[in-house]
Formats: C-alpha cells, structure tokens, sequence
C-alpha cells in the first residue's frame, strides 16, 4: 500500500485518545475521524492532543463519509461486537479493544465475520507487544534457560474511575475485572503453553462483578497461576508482574521496581534482564496515567504494517481472543461454583 493506512477510530475517552497517540507517532498511519457519542467531548480531547479531525456520531456516517482502511474500536466493552460486525460488512480491516467481547458467542460471530469477509483483524491484548512479557515469551520458547517449571502472574489496582458513565463499574458493561483486566494473563497463559486441562478459580464477587480472580490453571508440565483484580485501595496505584522459575535461573518483572526485569542465573547472581527499549512517549490527553506508549504502540505497530504489507496478523487474533474469553467465562464458573472446570472439548 503506497499510501498511509486510513484509520477511524470508534470511541475516544482514554484508550481512543491512547491510540490517536500511536497513531500520532506512526508515519504509516493517518488518523482520519473520530466516531463518539458526545462530540464536544470528543473535539475536546482531540484539542489536547493538538489535533483537528472530523467527529461523527455514528459509525455509519463516518462510513459514508470518508474513505477508510481500518476501523478501531475502542468503545465499552459491551459495544464491541456491534461495531466490529458493522466494519467488517463494510469490508473495513478491525482493530478492537479486548476484551474482543462480552461473551464467547458474540466472539465467535465476530471470528466467522472476519473468515467470511476476508478482512484482517487484531485484538488489543497488550501485553504479548509489551516488552518485558515479549522478553519471557522470547526466554520460555528458546530454551535458553531451561525448561519452565512454575509462573505466577499478577495484575491489581484500584476500581478503575475513567470510564464514561462510570462503565468500567458496571458488571452488565465491562464483565467486571475478571473480563476487563485479569484477562490480559489468561491471554498470556494461552499463547504459552496452549489450553489447560482444567482451572481452579476462586475470587471476590461484589454489587461490581467479580472484583478479583485468582486462578490456577491446570498444566501436566508446569505450574500456572495468576490472580488479577481492581479492589485494591483507592491511592494504591497499579501493578503488573510476574515470576518465571526456569531448570536455570528466575526471571522476576514488577512494573513498578527499576529495573523492571531482572534475572537470578544458576550463580545466585541477580542483575537486570535486557529487553528492547519500549517506545516512549509521554501521554498529553491528561485522561490516565500512562507514561509510556509501550505495547499500545507495539501492538498498532503491528497492525498497520500488516495491512499496510498485505499480511494477515498472526498475534493477538479474533479466534485467540475468543479462546481467551472462552476461558475466563470458565474461571468465573470454577469461583462461583467453587470447584475445578474440566475444559475437555473447549
């Protein structure tokens, strides 16, 4: 493709703004239009981000009026599927926010969508373009440390306040924090080391939906948790980490430590564990605190090279994403119930 990659964007509170960023950044990206619900909003944020594009209040009026290769998604979740399904009977490429959907039957109509219009798409599970995560996927697969033997995965903060309409909050909209933040290591988990056998989950349910998980999944080889939630203080702030005991050495990430990534070897001797130095541009939207672009960045890169090379994504696919929904629609079973779900046929 000679030109730049035309892309819409379907929603702009704090993770479309995100994105107009990336895009911002990207020289073979154009970011032509906004959809949004509250237009003054919308025109609002773009003013922060120093830019001047057309709003519409529909993704049909934008469809009709502007020429475009791509549409993203960055909506509350619950709208996921109705947007991405009108994109791809317009024959336009989707990138959407994860989860991909709500539940796994809107996500396998969004798969057999995407197959049957030929069109490429991409799920925004971060985490596999975020550089330290790429670092263990890289360590695990090589070998280079020996075989995998345990990892624990963690992600907490406080409720989240950024949603529109406080949506985040409402279990109906978001599927609470197992759907809308734990799932990022179940994606994880997946792309690892394949389906489990089983999970065991337990966790916090409140008047917000399943607040925290904790979940182990059942492997013959290799021993997986995580546990992920949005119930922490108010002022708590946000981590991410994880703990990869390998035959030779541990390797230990905690977003909230410098350095972030170090490796103990066989030698006892801890020291920071290289990565490829993430993409770095202060957020200007003044709607989140993100203070680098990281695999936000990383993983639109991806996505427009893609299209821009005529290559269908091959990381963080529609039917990836679906399994990954599929999945915690099955720990949440395991914590409700309070037993293990056996996920033979899954």
């Amino acid at each position: 493709m000679e030109r730049k990659v035309r892309v819409a964007i379907v929603g702009f509170s704090f993770m479309g703004t995100t994105h107009a960023q990336a895009y911002q950044a990207l020289a073979d990206a154009d970011l032509v239009a906004v959809v949004a619900r509250d237009k003054v909003r919308a025109a609002d944020n773009l003013g922060r981000l120093n830019l001047t594009k057309p709003v519409y209040s529909s993704l049909s009026e934008l469809l009709a009026s502007e020429d475009v290769d791509a549409i993203d998604i960055c909506t509350p979740t619950d709208l996921h599927a109705d947007f991405a399904l009108e994109a791809i009977a317009a024959g336009k490429h989707v990138f959407c926010e994860k989860p991909l959907a709500l539940d796994p039957q809107d996500a396998e109509r969004i798969c057999v969508a995407v197959e049957e219009r030929g069109v490429f798409a991409q799920v925004g599970h971060c985490i596999r373009f975020w550089p330290e995560y790429q670092a263990l996927t890289k360590l695990v697969r090589s070998g280079s440390a020996g075989r995998i033997l345990s990892l624990s995965l963690e992600r907490r903060g406080a409720r989240p306040s950024l949603g529109v309409a406080n949506w985040l909050n409402d279990p109906t909209r978001s599927g609470g924090a197992a759907m809308d933040l734990h799932i990022h290591d179940t994606d994880l988990v997946l792309d690892l080391f394949g389906r489990p056998q089983a999970v065991t989950s337990t966790g916090t349910q409140d008047a917000f939906g399943w607040s925290q998980i904790h979940t182990i999944y059942h492997y013959a080889d290799v021993a997986v948790a995580a546990d992920g939630g949005w119930n922490s203080p108010e002022h708590w702030g946000f981590k991410m980490a994880f703990q990869a005991v390998f035959e030779r050495a541990v390797l230990e990430y905690d977003c909230r430590r410098t350095p972030t990534l170090c490796i103990t070897n066989e030698k006892g001797n801890a020291m920071p564990h290289p990565f490829e130095t993430p993409f770095r541009a202060e957020s200007v939207s003044g709607l989140g605190n993100l203070s680098s672009l990281g695999g936000y960045y990383n993983e639109l890169a991806y996505f427009i090279n893609c299209i821009a090379n005529n290559c269908r994504p091959e990381i963080a696919t529609p039917a990836q994403a679906r399994d990954a929904v599929k999945l915690v629609w099955s720990e949440i079973a395991s914590a409700a119930e309070s037993r293990t779900i056996s996920l033979k046929g899954f």
